[in-house]
């Protein structure tokens, strides 16, 4: 048996080799559970196995199917940009790139002025949250209640009834 490796690198991401392959995998960038659970299958790798015992001929074919996951037999509702706005065409992006592909989109629609850049723009909620309560750190310091300067005196009460 080949020896256990506490370190696995796979899509530039260094994984936990005590972890199960599924959910090491999730910590790559873009990757969930569900994506993991399909890269596991179509790699025919068990999913709950440690992914430190995996041999280096697993490791490299696991790392080829996460960077070429669109290549793959899977459904379009799995991967993270259906109909790029560049290309149109179906796309999963993981690590850095899907980092940039999201600064870019936040900029295009800046750029467009719609809806949610002008949010982006003024640091707001972009998906439709209320905001009298929430986002104090766009607005600065919760103020509470003014009172007056002066407090008024407690009225003096003789003890109980009848005393």
């Amino acid at each position: 048996m080949a020896e256990f490796k506490y370190l696995i690198r796979i899509a530039n991401t260094d994984l936990d080799g005590k972890k199960a392959v599924v959910i090491a995998l999730k910590d790559i960038r873009g990757v969930g559970i569900p994506l993991a659970n399909a890269v596991c299958q179509l790699a025919k790798i068990p999913g709950f196995g440690k992914i430190g015992n995996l041999s280096d001929v697993d490791i490299k074919r696991l790392d080829e199917l996460v960077r070429n996951i669109e290549k793959q037999p899977l459904p379009s509702w799995m991967f993270n940009r259906r109909r790029d706005p560049e290309t149109n065409v179906n796309r999963h992006v993981i690590t850095n790139d899907l980092i940039f592909n999201k600064e870019n989109d936040i900029k295009m629609m800046k750029r467009i002025k719609c809806y949610k850049g002008v949010r982006h723009s003024f640091s707001q909620p972009v998906r439709g949250q209320r905001t009298r309560s929430n986002f104090r750190a766009n607005k600065g310091k919760v103020m509470g209640v003014k009172t007056s300067g002066k407090a008024k005196p407690a009225s003096k009460k003789s003890g109980p009834a009848g005393g």
